[in-house]
């Protein structure tokens, strides 16, 4: 009679496909060591999960051309960060209560850095099934980096955001114009200086009106005693 089921696993000559490890990722390091030489900074390696890499300003689109090269060929992302703490606090103080002063020191990430602000990009290689966060310093006295859309042509609409929201320019874009704000907007939103006017006068969950909780009414003084009489 034969089985209902067959939860044996079916055997198969091939060997089983090794996954992404440290060595796979220490060898794209090397890789791009030799693509870029000096202009690669550092590198971060958390074990069996994941990579960055801090590159040479002057280096960031020559770095999207080698790793893409490379095998690197699936963009997915491009966006900046600014490391400055917020002189407004975190946007979840009561504006009306005085607050201790804030530690304005700057302190960058990942493979570290030396300016205000860093752009940085995800790519990943399809057939190693493996990911890369690429980074990079943007000039504190000219923010401005080479576009990478001559290599990728996903970063324009990534870049155009993040010139909009960090103010950030990149040589070579086609079209840098604001996809969310007038044209004429001054500031730049996701820049910690730039004030939102929600926090500062209301606590978080800023433009949202809290009510407060209605008042439990009083225990009637029957049921507390609890039939003492």
């Amino acid at each position: 009679m034969a089985p209902l089921s067959d939860t044996e696993t079916p055997s198969t000559d091939e060997a089983p496909q090794a996954l992404p490890g440290d060595g796979l990722r220490e060898g794209i390091v090397d890789d791009l060591r030799n693509r870029i030489g000096a202009s690669l900074i550092d590198s971060h390696i958390v074990p069996n999960t994941d990579l960055t890499v801090r590159v040479a300003t002057d280096a960031w689109a020559e770095t999207a051309a080698a790793l893409k090269t490379a095998g690197f060929t699936w963009f997915s992302f491009l966006s900046a960060i600014d490391w400055m703490p917020s002189p407004y606090g975190n946007g979840e103080n009561d504006p009306t209560v005085e607050r201790a002063p804030i530690d304005m020191t700057i302190t960058q990430g990942t493979c570290g850095g030396e300016t205000r602000m860093q752009v940085f990009a995800r790519l990943t290689d399809l057939d190693r099934h493996v990911g890369i966060t690429i980074k990079a310093d943007v000039p504190d006295d000219a923010p401005v980096v080479d576009s990478w859309t001559r290599s990728f042509a996903g970063a324009n609409w990534h870049e155009r955001e993040c010139h909009e929201m960090f103010g950030i320019g990149f040589n070579g874009h086609p079209d840098l114009r604001n996809m969310y704000l007038p044209g004429d907007f001054e500031g730049h939103p996701l820049k910690k200086d730039f004030p939102l006017l929600a926090r500062m006068v209301k606590p978080w969950p800023g433009i949202v009106d809290v009510e407060p909780m209605p008042e439990q009414p009083e225990p009637a003084q029957d049921a507390a005693e609890g039939g003492e009489s």
